[in-house]
Order: structure tokens, then C-alpha cells, then sequence
């Protein structure tokens, strides 16, 4: 990654995030212009690297079509404009994750290779790529794990960071992260507040608000969009350590 790195003009400290609703929301990395509550050493090491180095702007207000993300899309939107939005942003790290609405609109092999050409059209601007594995979806859980491996396989291929957002949501909770589940069916709140993963519509991460900002092992276990922020932050925190500062 230190040769991609050696090819950007752009500004260091930048950060995009290309993505569909689990990425656009302020759900997703805002939070963190705070310090989490609760933080592991290893989150706490991670934050002070990311927090003086990161542009204030990309905490919230690099979201929206323009900057990469937005509801409903798939990886076809961002096959068609990331040219666009890497000339605008010029981004020094960019995160994608797509999937979750891909998986109803198109088969493995579509979305491996424009998830590849994003990427590598990340790369060859000089742009550092974190690729992350979609969530489990409710009702696809069988295509989504082949979409996960898509993505791993590609990290793997193009030597890119991964956060396998995927792996670690079955690992936390191999057998109940799904809101859907009967179990959670008279939890109270919104949909976002079972105490999972995902949340009760079976797509969206949770965000249960007694875990808001917090990176206790409990919040990471029932939380969902607060582990995505935690595994985000970590990888972020490696590349600006490995790749982005001089040695």
C-alpha cells in the first residue's frame, strides 16, 4: 500500500467512505468526532492516531451522493461514478461496502468484479483502499456469505486492508444476530433498538441507544452500527500508522 500511497496528490488525512444507507447515516463514523466510551486499549491507541490525523470534515460531512454514499444503491452506482467522485475528493483512504441491496438485484460474479474495478480504480489514483464485507441480511444469509468471500478474496488479490464486518458479526453472535428473529419480535423502539446486531427489518445494523458510542464488549455484541465504527476505526488507524505516516 506504501507504493499506492506514493502516487497521491491529494490531501493527507482524508477519508471517503463509498457505501448505500449503513454508510450515508450518521450512524456510521459521526459518532466517533467524540471519544467512544468504554474503549479496549487496542480502540484507544486507535483513536488517538485517527483523531488528530483525519480531516474534521470527513466525521459527518463528507456523506451524501456526491461524496460516495447513499440509500438504496448497489455497486453498480459506484461502478458508474466512482471516477467522478475520486476526481472531486481525491480521497488519501477510501472505505467501500456495499452488498446489502445487492444481493436481491445481482449474482456473486457481477458483484466481485465492479467491486474489484472500484477498487482498482481506487488504487491506480493513488487512493488507499479498506474494503469491508457486507453485513448479514435476513433472508439471504446464504448469498451474503458468498458475497462476504467475494470481497475477501479480492482484499486478498489486491493486497488491501480488510474489516470484515461479516465475519465479525457471526462471530459475536453466531446464532441470534438477526432483529428479525421472533425472539426480539416485542423488543421496544424502533426497529434499530433490539438488543443484536441487526436490526428488526433484517437488513440495517442496530444502534440500541443505551450503546450508543460505546465500545464495551457488550456494545459490540449488541450494537451494530457501534462495531462496524469499532472494526473501522481499527483498520483506518493501521493504514494512517503503516501507510500514511512518513518512517
Amino acid at each position: 500500500m506504501r507504493e499506492v500511497r506514493a502516487r497521491f496528490t491529494g490531501t493527507p488525512g482524508t477519508f471517503a467512505h463509498f457505501g448505500d444507507s449503513i454508510t450515508v447515516t450518521l450512524a456510521f463514523w459521526a459518532g466517533l468526532e467524540s471519544k467512544p466510551r468504554n474503549q479496549t486499549a487496542e480502540a484507544a491507541r486507535a483513536y488517538e492516531l485517527v483523531k488528530p490525523y483525519q480531516k474534521p470534515d470527513c466525521w459527518r460531512s463528507w456523506k451524501g451522493p456526491e461524496f460516495g454514499s447513499n440509500g438504496s444503491m448497489t455497486v453498480r452506482w459506484a461502478d458508474k461514478n466512482v471516477d467522478r467522485w475520486l476526481a472531486k475528493l481525491n480521497p488519501e483512504v477510501a472505505l467501500i461496502m456495499f452488498g446489502s441491496n445487492d444481493v436481491g438485484q445481482m449474482e456473486v460474479e457481477e458483484y466481485a468484479a465492479k467491486t474489484r474495478s472500484v477498487a482498482e480504480r481506487c488504487l491506480r489514483n493513488g487512493t488507499v483502499v479498506i474494503l469491508s464485507t457486507m453485513p448479514p441480511r435476513s433472508g439471504h444469509v446464504q448469498k451474503s456469505a458468498q458475497f462476504a468471500d467475494a470481497v475477501r478474496k479480492i482484499a486478498v488479490d489486491l493486497r488491501v486492508p480488510l474489516s470484515d464486518y461479516h465475519g465479525e458479526i457471526l462471530k459475536r453472535r453466531p446464532d441470534d444476530w438477526d432483529g428479525a428473529l421472533p425472539k426480539f419480535k416485542d423488543t421496544p423502539g424502533d426497529v434499530y433498538q433490539v438488543p443484536t446486531l441487526i436490526s428488526r427489518d433484517g437488513v440495517h445494523p442496530s444502534n440500541p441507544r443505551a450503546f450508543a458510542d460505546d465500545f464495551s464488549e457488550a456494545s459490540l455484541r449488541t450494537n451494530g452500527f457501534g462495531l462496524r465504527n469499532y472494526l473501522t476505526l481499527l483498520s483506518y488507524a493501521a493504514v494512517v500508522e503503516n501507510v500514511c505516516s512518513p518512517r
